[in-house]
């Protein structure tokens, strides 16, 4: 990361509450202008510690996880981007909103709740081509009006790139695998 900070990039993804709560005070206080997004699931009793850490978050995913955003933001005033985590693949053990349902979701993240949603992020099925799911999230993105795509992994990224990607997740390609 330290290379990676020197050569100018301030844009980081974590997987965990935990490791960035571990890591990242630090170099934020060395490195102000650094940006942290969380893109690993967020349980419900790490909202405020997450709002704390986290500029982005981009796994909201259940109208409970949504609430209580909306109550720490209120109670501290900081407003954080959130992207909703779409199950682009319906795949029944992972999270997120279906793709029929997300622009409910949207209308009641930013209406009943108050919440800044810039955007929608996926990760599609494994050992799928992932293609069709990229273009299907770029689309519903573009019927909804959000700007931020987060979508791509180290794998696959050239591909949600042509297909409108804004964000990729490439920490494998940097860091290796995780151990």
């Amino acid at each position: 990361m330290e290379e990676l900070l020197a050569a100018g990039h301030r844009n980081f993804g974590e997987n965990r509450v935990q490791e960035a709560a571990a890591k990242f005070p630090a170099l934020k206080e060395r490195y102000p202008d650094l940006r942290l997004h969380l893109i690993g699931p967020l349980q419900t009793n790490k909202v405020r510690q997450a709002a704390a850490l986290f500029d982005v978050i981009e796994t909201l995913d259940r109208p409970r996880l949504a609430e209580a955003l909306a109550a720490e933001t209120a109670r501290t005033g900081r407003r954080i981007p959130c992207l909703i985590e779409v199950n682009i693949g319906a795949e029944p053990q992972k999270a997120g909103i279906s793709p029929a349902e997300t622009a409910a979701f949207l209308e009641a993240c930013r209406g009943q709740w108050g919440l800044d949603i810039t955007g929608l992020m996926c990760i599609p099925p494994a050992g799928e081509d992932p293609l069709p799911h990229f273009r299907r999230l770029s689309a519903l993105a573009r019927e909804l009006g959000l700007a931020d795509l987060s979508m791509g992994m180290s794998g696959d990224y050239a591909d949600a790139i042509a297909c409108g990607a804004t964000e990729i997740r490439v920490g494998t390609a940097l860091f290796g695998r995780r151990v």
